[in-house]
């Protein structure tokens, strides 16, 4: 798995979108795939949520907020677990909507709800 995250770096960066790759390609969790990258020392970068791993400044989840719907607070509000939304949940929100990953995200913050969770170990 090692040689597989290194063939993926950007810029020595294992972008999440990749890190996810590699899971689905070796049938491992992608928790698990952070981990191996945690202890090569490698950060992940771009997180699909677009929480952090941008080019300093860079929040794309701004672009998002302005297509904030009540359905998509709704919904978020649904999913809450101690007032916070996992990232997997934040995940099957986007995929059962069909909406971007980044909405969600945005939808969450428009809400002041925190993002919790990053299924490949980054923050809890």
């Amino acid at each position: 798995m090692k040689n597989t995250i290194r063939d993926v770096l950007v810029d020595g960066k294992l972008p999440c979108a990749r890190a996810f790759a590699v899971a689905k390609e070796m049938g491992v969790n992608p928790l698990e795939v952070g981990r191996v990258a945690t202890e090569e020392g490698i950060k992940i970068s771009r997180c699909q949520l677009g929480l952090f791993g941008y080019p300093e400044g860079a929040r794309p989840v701004e672009k998002m907020k302005d297509k904030v719907t009540d359905e998509l607070r709704k919904e978020v509000r649904s999913r809450l677990v101690d007032g916070q939304l996992s990232c997997k949940a934040a995940w099957q929100i986007a995929a059962e909507l069909k909406a971007a990953k980044m909405l969600i995200s945005a939808t969450a913050e428009d809400l002041n709800i925190r993002i919790r969770d990053c299924q490949l170990g980054c923050f809890v």
